[in-house]
């Protein structure tokens, strides 16, 4: 099935040749003036708002585990030990750090201002692609920025999950420009005046507080861009299973790939493993803020 072009709503089977569901055709009539004040008008459900969902969303989930998280590495700074994607040790085989570093942050305002972000940009992101393509995107471009990170800061350490948030606006950008998860005029537009003040404030923060990792974001952001392309174009249906395997599949082999080819670039160049240094990971407040 099709979509309608103008609001994203799916146009019913066989539907040959139409573009435009019978809410939008009715709607333009009216304000052509075509139909009269006391016209029925047809109830339909916006297609942006999710159906029969149970329970917690996947959105909530993430948001509940980042500050759990956070509240442990409190009480036990050695999780921040073991799971920032520090360079020396990402590129000596603790690749696990390329995905736990996005569940850590440097202090409060860091995280309040990530999950104030999460909550907006994923629950719309959520409700588009469906709680198993979300976390697929949400993960895939949190590790495509810890890699893009190593590759451009070999020495760097980075906590934050706002790589993993750009891959999200860049997934919503992608979809929004193809057209296939239209919303409204209205809710675009202000849902890209969301997404350009979430990238102008990283900006903007990457110039008052050093060691801001912009890498990671555009690596996220594009890693987003990406996965949102693909699969606006090539399975925009959450029926679409096997298409969208196929998508996500690609991307992520993608990245391992560079992954791979970061850590012969990038792991040649460090000759040897420092010691630890809890002093390293001390500074993360400070200086490896993503």
């Amino acid at each position: 099935m099709a979509n309608c072009i103008q609001c994203g709503r799916k146009l019913p089977g066989l539907s040959f040749g139409k573009k435009k569901c019978q809410w939008c055709l009715q709607y333009e009539a009216v304000q052509r003036g075509e139909e009269g004040d006391d016209a029925k008008q047809i109830v339909m459900p916006a297609p942006w708002v999710r159906q029969g969902t149970i329970g917690a969303s996947l959105t909530q989930v993430l948001l509940g585990v980042n500050v759990a998280v956070f509240l442990l590495a409190l009480a036990f700074p050695v999780i921040d030990d073991l799971g920032v994607n520090y360079g020396p040790y990402t590129l000596a085989g603790q690749w696990w750090r390329l995905a736990t570093y996005m569940f850590l942050h440097g202090g409060f305002l860091h995280i309040a201002f990530n999950m104030w972000c999460l909550w907006d940009l994923g629950a719309l992101c959520e409700s588009l692609y469906g709680r198993a393509t979300f976390a697929a995107v949400y993960l895939i471009t949190g590790v495509a920025g810890g890699v893009a990170s190593v590759g451009w800061r070999p020495l760097g350490a980075t906590v934050g999950a706002s790589g993993a948030i750009f891959g999200l606006a860049g997934a919503l950008v992608a979809s929004f420009y193809l057209g296939e998860f239209s919303l409204p005029r209205d809710a675009i537009r202000a849902t890209l005046k969301r997404l350009a003040f979430f990238v102008v404030i990283n900006v903007v923060l990457s110039g008052v507080i050093p060691g801001v990792d912009n890498a990671c974001h555009i690596g996220g952001l594009l890693g987003g861009m990406i996965l949102g392309a693909l699969i606006a174009v090539v399975a925009p249906g959450r029926d679409q299973v096997a298409q969208r395997v196929g998508v996500i599949t690609l991307v992520a082999v993608i990245v391992i790939v560079s992954a791979v080819g970061v850590i012969r670039w990038r792991g040649s160049q460090i000759r040897f493993l420092p010691e630890p240094d809890s002093r390293i990971f001390a500074q993360i407040n400070s200086r490896a803020r993503v």
